[in-house]
């Protein structure tokens, strides 16, 4: 009997993990159509990463709120090409920690450390959820954030609570597949040759609608994404297609990482194979 994915062609919109996904995918049968949308690339200017991490070493920072591991890698490898890995890594430990989702949780495991707060639901609203109760009156909370765009939703929630607030970006998102490639995905898309796509993070929904509407292919898009079937990592990128006006067919179960993710592919087509 067939396996769910035999033979289905999916869109990988991943980069970092690319291999590693599409390998897990192909084992069961699946076509994989790699279109890696976004890179992930340190800050250009170290100056004012660097900055950061030494207020943070120098005791002046209060409480940390980790968004992503990949910050967290981020700044330790800023912290250690200028020479400042230890020094960093110990003032972390002694730095309230509140972490969003598990993975950076792991990244802190990496260097022998652990959240003192971990929030459950990776989103901005559940960070705010786990601190109603807090103030943070005459404390500075550095906020680790990912991408460029500052949160105003975070930032306003911490400020009306007497924070001072400490932003540092370690990361930013990059173009990865030129844009023909990404043209020729929504194509695809928009001809149903594809059965399914997956998103693992928020800038790859906006890259691949960025590329249509410049490319006058919202139209497609829309056709393609309708007669697709959509999968996504967790709730943040769900929530960047519902700007969309698009829900996802799935969602992989906690703790939003490859296994479950690849198992929530699989899912989608199951009944499929049951009935046939």
């Amino acid at each position: 009997m067939n396996r769910p994915l035999t033979n289905r062609r999916i869109a990988l919109a991943e980069c970092r993990e690319l291999d590693l996904f599409a390998g897990m995918l192909e084992r069961e049968g699946a076509e994989t159509v790699r279109c890696p949308l976004v890179a992930i690339r340190d800050a250009p200017e170290a100056a004012p990463v660097e900055a950061w991490i030494g207020r943070v070493i120098a005791g002046r920072c209060d409480d940390l709120i980790l968004y992503t591991g990949e910050g967290v890698r981020r700044l330790v490898g800023f912290a250690d090409r200028a020479g400042l890995r230890d020094s960093f890594v110990a003032a972390l430990g002694k730095v309230n920690k509140i972490t969003r989702g598990p993975k950076p949780v792991r990244a802190l495991r990496e260097f022998g450390l652990s959240s003192d707060l971990a929030v459950k639901v990776p989103t901005t609203g559940g960070i705010i959820a786990a601190l109603e109760d807090k103030t943070f009156n005459a404390r500075v909370v550095g906020v680790q954030i990912y991408g460029q765009e500052p949160n105003l939703e975070l930032t306003a929630f911490l400020e009306a609570r007497g924070a001072t607030i400490d932003i540092v970006a370690p990361y930013i998102y990059s173009s990865e597949a030129d844009d023909h490639r990404v043209e020729a995905l929504i194509h695809e898309l928009g001809e149903g040759r594809i059965a399914a796509i997956a998103f693992t993070s928020s800038p790859q929904v906006r890259r691949l609608a960025e590329v249509a509407e410049k490319a006058g292919l919202g139209e497609t898009l829309s056709h393609g994404l309708a007669r697709t079937k959509i999968t996504v990592i967790g709730p943040v990128a769900a929530d960047e297609l519902a700007r969309l006006g698009v829900s996802p067919d799935s969602m992989a179960d906690r703790p939003y990482s490859m296994k479950p993710f690849v198992q929530a592919i699989i899912g989608l087509f199951a009944a499929e194979v049951r009935s046939s």
